[in-house]
């Protein structure tokens, strides 16, 4: 017969065994970074880039707190209820600690609620949108945001143009292009002080490949210049068709105008176009940038862009907050990410925001002899 002693020995045992087990289950043996970018479909050229940046950042910084980190890439195929799939995948299945993501505003704004839900940070690389991070404190970024670039677009254009008049072509899918139509409208009569300066507003649907009617009714309008913050596939058509129909005047757009497809798909006809950015390689601001650019160029061959230089910097962002945080918790992990202050990226000084927005300047860029060049830095103020 077992005495009562035994038995209480035992049970102590086991619960030791128990507790030693749950322990060993809880403790990491590696970080999972999950990205969600759009790697097919229409947005896809800016998730590629975006991931050439994050890989480059991955090999130079390959572990934190001791420990390998391994990379998780879904794509999200440039669809919102893909990217919303997407991170539900890596939160669920994947047991992420943090998420970079995600090029497009309009897939940020659909993956995001669901790492809020799952209490699993993320980090931005380019959605400028406002609605992004507003009420979302899961959602951080290391771009500047659209009532900025806006205000900056507006600002060149009538400054550095001499635009008095302007015009404006959105896409009225894309929540970008809407909102940064309107932070533009807005920014540019505040400049002129005349509330008929926006002298024509009109609107089409990505995957459009028809833009008379738009175009005509702009051409009778007779801009100074001509706004249209598109996606580069959709802007170059755009442009391409403006330029047919006689129109000469100056074409703006935003960021997502970078990328090589633009220029490849509008060819001489998108000389002279100008677009904001966060970052030129002509124009290095820190240390980090210029080891980043050496960096890129030795692994690829090529000059780097925006969105590259954006995922390394998220990407040593995360890994920034992990170390601050001193654990592998992903609620220690975003609440390290909120108090970052003058970090020291390739696109700049970032400081995030009580909104988790980074304040940090932007760059304007122009098409010129077939490849972008710097014309302008712009400060935040």
């Amino acid at each position: 017969m077992v005495s009562r002693r035994r038995i209480i020995s035992l049970l102590i045992c086991l619960t030791m065994v128990s507790l030693v087990g749950v322990a060993t289950a809880q403790t990491p043996t590696e970080v999972r970074i999950g990205v969600y970018e759009p790697m097919t479909g229409a947005m896809a050229a800016g998730g590629q880039m975006t991931y050439e940046g994050i890989e480059l950042a991955h090999e130079q910084k390959p572990e934190v707190l001791g420990l390998p980190v391994r990379l998780i890439l879904v794509d999200n195929r440039s669809d919102k209820v893909e990217a919303a799939t997407a991170v539900t995948r890596l939160v669920q299945k994947d047991k992420v600690h943090a998420i970079i993501g995600s090029y497009g505003s309009a897939l940020s704004m659909s993956g995001g609620p669901v790492a809020q839900a799952a209490k699993v940070p993320v980090m931005g690389c380019s959605p400028t949108n406002p609605l992004v991070t507003l009420g979302n404190d899961y959602y951080f970024r290391a771009c500047f945001i659209d009532p900025f670039q806006g205000r900056v677009m507006a600002q060149f254009a009538f400054d550095k143009l001499g635009a008095k008049t302007a015009a404006i072509i959105q896409d009225v899918a894309q929540d970008y292009s809407v909102g940064l139509a309107n932070f533009f409208r807005e920014a540019f009569i505040e400049l002129t002080g005349n509330p008929k300066a926006i002298v024509g507003f009109t609107s089409y649907q990505t995957g459009d490949r028809d833009f008379t009617a738009q175009l005509t009714y702009i051409a009778n309008a007779k801009p100074d210049v001509v706004f249209a913050p598109g996606y580069y596939a959709d802007a170059a058509v755009l442009v391409t068709q403006a330029r047919s129909l006689g129109l000469k005047m100056p074409f703006l757009g935003g960021d997502t105008f970078e990328a090589p497809e633009f220029i490849e798909i509008g060819g001489k006809d998108v000389e002279g176009v100008y677009f904001s950015t966060h970052y030129s390689a002509d124009a290095p601001i820190t240390p980090a940038s210029e080891e980043f650019v050496a960096l890129y160029k030795s692994k690829f061959n090529k000059p780097p862009n925006t969105f590259a230089a954006l995922g390394y910097d998220c990407y040593m962002l995360v890994l920034d907050a992990i170390e601050r945080a001193g654990v592998v918790d992903p609620v220690a992990i975003r609440d390290a990410m909120a108090k970052t202050k003058d970090f020291v990226g390739a696109t700049g000084i970032i400081t995030l925001d009580a909104n988790g927005d980074a304040t940090k300047s932007a760059v304007v860029l122009q098409v010129k002899d077939g490849v972008f060049k710097l014309v302008d830095v712009v400060h935040p103020r």
